[in-house]
């Protein structure tokens, strides 16, 4: 009822970043630039949202889309050392820690 739910290989992208509020906390912006570049470098086909929209208009053009892994990177979070995960058939996102959420995505694409 959200949109398609594409396989890795099948989708647009296999990875979502969604940072809020970029413009107002260059943290979060740091955050995503350099969590983009390490899956990139890593094979991971990512994409950044760096449109500055608010977060359910964002989630909801990416589940209608149909990728299957969004990063959501929030201040509030960021100050706690984590982001989320979501996976689209996850009832709900899950904090992991910044330092392993690289590793973390790359597990969830190759499985």
């Amino acid at each position: 009822d959200k949109g398609i739910i594409w396989p890795d290989a099948l989708a647009p992208f296999t990875v979502v970043l969604c940072p809020i509020s970029p413009d107002r906390f260059p943290e979060v912006k740091a955050a995503a630039d350099t969590l983009y570049a390490e899956l990139l470098a890593a094979g991971v086909d990512v994409m950044q949202d760096d449109r500055n929209e608010r977060p359910g208009a964002m989630f909801a053009d990416w589940e209608l889309i149909g990728v299957p892994h969004r990063v959501t990177i929030g201040d509030r979070a960021l100050k706690e050392g984590v982001v989320e995960y979501q996976h689209r058939r996850d009832a709900a996102a899950t904090k992991v820690a910044v330092a392993d959420i690289a590793a973390h995505l790359r597990a969830r694409v190759q499985a």
